[in-house]
């Protein structure tokens, strides 16, 4: 599932860059869009400060009343975003300048499908590789980029749930177990124990009966009846592995 947003100033290019998005998914059914529109560069500001949003592509105009793209950019990157930004535009005059802000493409309109979707076949592969080593969540207001080899385990504590890292690092999450764990669950060395954890296989030293010990040291008591599936869940993470 890949989260989009357009973002052009006019109607008709909202309309005609969403409808060849919507013929890549006939193209490719294993693909699934969720896209969002945006009239104005603010407006999109706004949504990924105030409302938790992460698009993994940006689709956006250079020419827009108020702030145009390249600076719209340039605060998504300020604000941690790391989607991949593509411009369209009537004019390669901020051809370099998109550059300078690290956009993966540059197209000029009017953008056959053809180019948008040879474009879209590279950088949707580039995103699939990334997403198998990091992951992107609002840590302390900022989106930050985590490496998967780097979560240890996540924990709830009461309504609010916590990220714990190798590097003793432990961050305040703003979203709920549940929809970690479906961040999580992709990766065959995450699993989840009882309501309260989502551990890392991969970074367990020993587990028994009362508890896991983690190679960092750090250990978490067992909720009842967690050890038999977790134990097989272990052995055979490391079988596979092996």
């Amino acid at each position: 599932m890949y989260q989009i947003a357009l973002c052009d100033d006019e109607t008709e290019e909202l309309n005609k860059t969403e409808q060849m998005l919507n013929g890549y998914e006939k193209k490719y059914p294993e693909m699934k869009f969720i896209i969002r529109r945006f009239e104005s560069a603010d407006e999109l500001l706004d949504t990924v400060s105030e409302k938790n949003y992460m698009p993994d592509l940006v689709l956006m105009d250079i020419y827009m009343p108020g702030k145009i793209g390249i600076e719209a950019a340039r605060e998504l990157q300020e604000m941690g975003n790391r989607g991949r930004i593509i411009f369209l535009t009537t004019s390669k005059e901020h051809a370099l300048a998109a550059f300078g802000v690290k956009a993966s493409q540059y197209l000029v309109k009017p953008i056959s499908k053809e180019v948008l979707f040879s474009v879209l076949d590279s950088l949707l592969e580039k995103i699939e590789e990334e997403r198998r080593k990091y992951l992107l969540l609002r840590i302390e207001g900022r989106i930050q980029r985590i490496a998967i080899n780097d979560i240890e385990y996540c924990e709830a504590q009461g309504k609010t749930q916590f990220l714990h890292l190798t590097d003793g690092r432990k961050c305040l999450l703003r979203i709920t177990m549940g929809e970690i764990y479906e961040k999580l669950s992709r990766y065959q060395e995450f699993v989840r124990v009882g309501i309260a954890y989502v551990v890392n296989l991969g970074h367990i030293d020993s587990l028994n009966a009362q508890d896991i010990c983690f190679s960092t040291g750090k250990k978490i008591y067992l909720p009842r009846g967690a050890y038999k599936i977790l134990k097989e869940q272990y052995f055979r993470y490391y079988c596979e592995e092996n």
